[in-house]
């Protein structure tokens, strides 16, 4: 190991690419922040121009290190990348420009591939070899419509001249030199959201990929999530540095909570909200509406999975309230309308914008607000919207404690993460819902501090999960106060509302 003293991690999200800077004991130094455009060319479609992302994460790494006077890159002992999982891009090998947009993990444009994919055999066709339903949240389905829709992409792809990734892929390429020796390679987790990998065997799925006519020679290698790929290229401010860490956004958040027993969960209050519980080296087929995953895979160590609970919509339902409706001026705003109110007045919100994720994975149900009277006012509704991420969290938990049943494990506590957690309004009412603590770490920053653990320990600036676990420290405690019978009444609600939202898109309704 090198005299560096810090790891850094890029952390390439659905809003914004990051690069923070981490201290031994998992401390923020410095942050970089550079925020995207969103890109809806029409409804349901949702994307990202992967130059702008390649670009943004330049900047951010330049000011990390400019945050501070006397850093620079040989202060940084390795680097790890996280990113949003399932946005897909695919780009030219020769040029480095992308063939098309990258198609976001909301967009929903994929939904005729899915259904002609799924035939007779349905929606389960492949969750068998990958873990996953047809859904038009995956990769595969995404890289398909790319090549099906882009003048001349397809004869390009069969002659080997296309590559495709998620961006933590597209990202290392670029950081690795890109045209001039760039790695094609991706981690276990990302690889196990593209619907294109076996779960057991972690290599890429022949009959699928052939299904959905994408070329083998596209695919970047599979690699665990610590270890060193490559090395920041020559002309780059990270020259030398090895890049040594890829974890998916939600894994790398897992991580970076500690998870590493069975039944430890974590859920990401994000743009959206993602709960995954370690199920150990074993792999649990969800029978409840779950996705079943890669949790993590440190070098040669076994691969962990995981069950995951992913919800289209919780934070982009704020911002939805903020910049479609002109309900709140900003986000933080919606506690305080919220808590001038009692309770949601029975007013309860189902946020379906693209659709309902887990459990019920139907593409046909679209946002309602149900239970609506002359006494619902604004506070109601910003207190159904708050409450919405909750209940849908709750239903999540329910699923996986289903299909854990038979592993004996059960859910004594959730770790939580995410923007959305400092709301202590919400935080009381998901304790109150699931009727176990809820416990928000001092380091909020666990997304980017998963991505940095795993390349630090794969150059032994940490050793190994000990020292992240020696790390964590709790910050807030919020313990269930609602009582059963209550608790139980707003969830039959709840579940009542969601059963509006279905069968609502059909032929005439997009």
């Amino acid at each position: 190991m090198s005299d560096a003293k810090y790891v850094m991690a890029i952390d390439q999200g659905t809003t914004s690419t990051r690069a923070i800077i981490f201290d031994h004991d998992g401390q923020v130094v410095t942050v970089g922040q550079f925020e995207h455009e969103q890109i809806f060319p029409r409804a349901g479609w949702v994307e990202h121009d992967p130059n702008e992302i390649w670009a943004n994460t330049r900047r951010a790494v330049a000011h990390a290190l400019a945050m501070s006077d006397d850093l620079t890159g040989d202060d940084i002992a390795a680097v790890g990348i996280t990113n949003q999982r399932e946005t897909a891009v695919v780009w030219d090998k020769t040029t480095g420009r992308p063939v098309y947009n990258a198609i976001v993990w909301q967009d929903t444009r994929t939904q005729k591939i899915c259904d002609e994919l799924a035939g007779d055999e349905g929606v389960n066709r492949y969750k068998d070899i990958c873990g996953l339903p047809l859904a038009t949240y995956f990769a595969g389905p995404k890289v398909t419509w790319i090549l099906d829709n882009v003048e001349g992409a397809r004869e390009k792809a069969e002659r080997g001249d296309l590559l495709l990734g998620t961006t933590d892929s597209w990202v290392l390429w670029h950081m690795t030199g890109g045209v001039n020796g760039g790695i094609h390679v991706t981690d276990v987790t990302n690889a196990s959201r593209t619907m294109l990998m076996d779960l057991e065997k972690l290599t890429w799925d022949e009959g699928i990929c052939a299904d959905m006519r994408i070329p083998m020679s596209m695919l970047p290698e599979i690699r665990s999530s610590a270890e060193v790929y490559g090395e920041g290229r020559r002309q780059g401010f990270l020259s030398g540095v090895p890049i040594a860490g890829i974890l998916g956004d939600q894994q790398a958040a897992t991580f970076g909570q500690a998870c590493f027993e069975r039944g430890m969960a974590k859920n990401t209050y994000g743009t959206g909200n993602f709960m995954l519980m370690n199920t150990g080296t074993e792999i649990v087929r969800s029978q409840n509406g779950l996705l079943t995953t890669v949790c993590y895979k440190i070098g040669d160590a076994d691969t962990v999975y995981a069950l995951e609970g992913s919800i289209a919509v919780s934070g982009s339902l704020i911002q939805w309230l903020r910049d479609n409706l002109g309900l709140i001026s900003s986000a933080a705003e919606v506690e305080e309308l919220a808590r001038s109110v009692d309770d949601n007045g029975g007013a309860y919100f189902v946020p379906a914008f693209s659709g309902l994720f887990a459990p019920y994975w139907r593409q046909d149900a679209r946002g309602a607000l149900v239970g609506l009277t002359r006494f619902v006012n604004k506070g109601h509704i910003a207190r159904a919207a708050l409450e919405s991420t909750a209940f849908q969290s709750r239903e999540v938990v329910e699923a996986m404690l289903a299909d854990a049943k038979n592993e004996d494990i059960e859910l004594t506590e959730l770790k939580v993460d995410g923007g959305m957690t400092a709301n202590d309004t919400l935080m009381q009412f998901q304790a109150d819902q699931l009727g176990v603590p809820v416990i928000r770490p001092k380091v909020a920053e666990t997304t980017a501090l998963g991505a940095a653990y795993a390349a630090g320990i794969a150059v032994g600036f940490w050793d190994g999960e000990r020292d992240v676990i020696a790390n964590w420290a709790e910050d807030k405690r919020w313990e269930p106060q609602m009582d059963e019978e209550e608790r139980e009444r707003t969830f039959r609600l709840w579940k009542k509302a969601v059963t509006k939202t279905f069968d609502w898109v059909d032929d005439d309704v997009v």
